[in-house]
């Protein structure tokens, strides 16, 4: 059964044969250009709402709702089916909370942004990422993804201070490159039907090369940003696993080659991890590899993570990264560390809400020393080595 979003114009078509031809447009624009609820949609007859609900559920039931003190970011858990297309989640999903996604609402001065993800886990096995130590269930659909953009719109237009939804960001759960094809369905929906500027869409990838390499083709030229995190690719094999399969300099070629098709600003990820690539050594060494590709560097101070035993860098330490960078030539920010009181770091949420089914599945990453870091023998690193996930 698909569900509501999942539904194309013509789908929905099908659904509506016996309505007047103006019905489908009014539903459409309903849920889509006027953001509203279908249950809220009441100029639409009862019984064809009531039709349309039995016919395309929902895809997402709440399972958690957390919201920060001073109510800027509002996260949410949701539990989704554990069956995609006819086929069952993997061994490796939480089968005792079933499966879960994370989305965030964020609210800033001059914008408000919605994070959703794009898979149920993750098999990036990057160690100081809850959603990585997780693992992988399956891929979400595109209804999937576009339905966290409708909640969380809905929800940023209720209230005492209404607010539009302006930016969406795919940086949640999952590799956006290794569910390609419904990902960018998504993006098409996101940007055609609610009006969401492509200027304004945001795809972040660990490093997929042949993703990347895809996006500088397509039509809509949306922002791309490179989970990077170690600009040597001894200590990003450690920290990013995929780095064994598409190592920096093939990374490097590949943006290279996105920004010349789509002339977009480039972004890098750097998430801060005491002792382990906040030194002047990455400094330097991201400054060299930033530079030619004239990147922008979004630092991220690191959120505590269960079964990750380092620390974030300090707020001295953050700054001194930055001044570093800047002096080196690149432009550089540190992201403002929004809903930390909250569990809003990417799987944090839901591995609280599972916590007895997401225990002794942590990896860790030792930080390294003045020497050559040893790679650690961790189970999830070396199935990401043997088996790239991930192609599009």
């Amino acid at each position: 059964m698909p569900s509501r979003y999942d539904l194309s114009r013509q789908a929905l078509g099908e659904l509506l044969a016996d309505q007047p031809g103006y019905r489908v447009d009014q539903v459409w624009r309903g849920l889509y250009a006027r953001g509203a609820a279908l249950e809220d949609l009441t100029d639409v007859p009862a019984t064809v709402r009531a039709a349309l609900t039995e016919a395309a559920p929902p895809a997402l039931s709440p399972l958690a709702e957390s919201v920060s003190r001073r109510g800027d970011t509002v996260k949410w858990l949701w539990g989704i089916r554990d069956r995609l297309d006819g086929a069952e989640a993997s061994d490796t999903s939480d089968r005792s909370a079933g499966l879960a996604i994370e989305t965030v609402l964020m609210h800033y001065a001059d914008r408000t942004t919605v994070c959703v993800s794009t898979q149920a886990g993750c098999a990036m096995a990057c160690g100081f990422c809850a959603t990585g130590q997780a693992g992988f269930a399956r891929h979400l659909s595109v209804g999937e993804i576009v339905e966290q953009v409708a909640r969380a719109r809905q929800r940023a237009a209720s209230g005492d201070r209404p607010r539009r939804v302006s930016n969406v960001v795919f940086m949640g759960m999952g590799e956006p490159f290794a569910n390609y094809d419904r990902t960018w369905a998504a993006v098409e929906r996101l940007h055609d039907d609610m009006g969401i500027s492509a200027r304004h869409l945001t795809l972040s990838t660990v490093g997929i090369v042949p993703g990347i390499r895809r996006l500088a083709t397509e039509d809509l030229p949306v922002n791309l940003a490179v989970s990077l995190h170690a600009a040597n690719d001894e200590l990003r094999e450690q920290l990013v696993p995929i780095d064994a399969h598409y190592p920096l300099a093939e990374l490097q070629e590949a943006c290279a080659g996105y920004l010349e098709a789509k002339g977009r600003r480039l972004s890098f990820e750097w998430a801060l991890i005491d002792g382990v690539n906040d030194r002047p050594t990455d400094i330097r060494e991201l400054a060299a590899y930033a530079r030619p590709l004239r990147a922008h560097v979004n630092l991220i101070p690191l959120n505590p993570t269960p079964g990750y035993p380092v620390r974030g860098s300090g707020p001295e330490r953050v700054r001194a990264f930055r001044d570093g960078l800047r002096a080196l030539g690149v432009n550089a920010t540190v992201r403002q560390n929004r809903g930390t009181d909250i569990d809003a770091a990417c799987g944090q949420l839901r591995a609280t809400h599972a916590s007895d089914a997401v225990a002794g599945s942590a990896v860790t990453v030792a930080p390294p020393t003045t020497r050559a870091p040893a790679r650690p023998d961790l189970s999830a690193r070396a199935a990401a080595r043997r088996d790239p996930p991930g192609r599009p």
